[in-house]
C-alpha cells in the first residue's frame, strides 16, 4: 500500500472517530446505560481513577485488533493505517482531555489559541450539567462558539447545573 494512502486511512480516521465520540459521547454515555460508568465524570473524583476511564479501555479494543490482524493478521495494512487513526484520535483525546482540561497530571500550559480557549470553555460548559440530560457540546476536536452553547444551555430543560464555584446562594453567617 502507498504511504499516501496509509496516511490518507489514519487522518480519515481520526476525523471519523471524532463524529464517533459525539455520538457515543451524546447517545451513550449520557444515555440510561452508558452513565452507568459516565457519570463518574461528571461528578468530583475520589481517587486518580474514575468509572468512566474504562470507556478508554473500551475504545482501545477496536484500534489492538485492527493494528493486530493489520501487522500479524490476514486483515491487510489498511487494518494497521485505521488502527493507528483510531489510537492516534485516542491520544490526543488524552492529551486534550484528561491532561489539559482536566490536569489529570499537573503542568503549566495554558490555553492561548482562540480554537485551544474554545475547547476548553466549551468542555466545561458541558460539566456544568451534573445530570444526564440537559449537557450541550459532545464533540471534542470541535466545539461550537461558546456563546452558541451558553444559549443552548440556558433553553435546556430539566437539566440539573452547577453552581459556579465560589458562589453561594445561601446566607451569610
Amino acid at each position: 500500500m502507498p504511504l499516501i494512502t496509509g496516511l490518507l486511512l489514519l487522518v480519515g480516521a481520526v476525523a471519523f472517530m471524532e463524529g464517533f465520540a459525539y455520538v457515543s459521547h451524546r447517545w451513550v454515555m449520557h444515555g440510561r446505560l452508558g452513565w452507568v460508568l459516565h457519570a463518574s465524570h461528571h461528578r468530583a473524583r475520589a481517587g486518580r481513577f474514575e468509572l468512566n476511564d474504562l470507556y478508554g479501555v473500551i475504545f482501545a479494543s477496536p484500534s489492538i485488533l485492527l493494528i493486530y490482524q493489520g501487522v500479524q493478521g490476514d486483515w491487510g495494512p489498511w487494518a494497521a493505517w485505521v488502527g493507528a487513526g483510531i489510537a492516534a484520535y485516542g491520544a490526543i483525546y488524552l492529551g486534550f482531555h484528561d491532561v489539559i482540561v482536566h490536569r489529570r497530571i499537573e503542568h503549566r500550559l495554558v490555553p492561548r489559541s482562540a480554537y485551544f480557549k474554545r475547547i476548553v470553555q466549551a468542555h466545561r460548559i458541558h460539566h456544568i450539567v451534573e445530570s444526564r440530560l440537559g449537557a450541550v457540546s459532545f464533540g471534542f476536536l470541535y466545539a461550537p462558539p461558546v456563546e452558541t452553547l451558553k444559549v443552548e444551555l440556558g433553553g435546556r430543560e430539566g437539566a440539573q447545573v452547577r453552581e459556579p464555584r465560589g458562589v453561594s446562594t445561601g446566607p451569610r453567617g
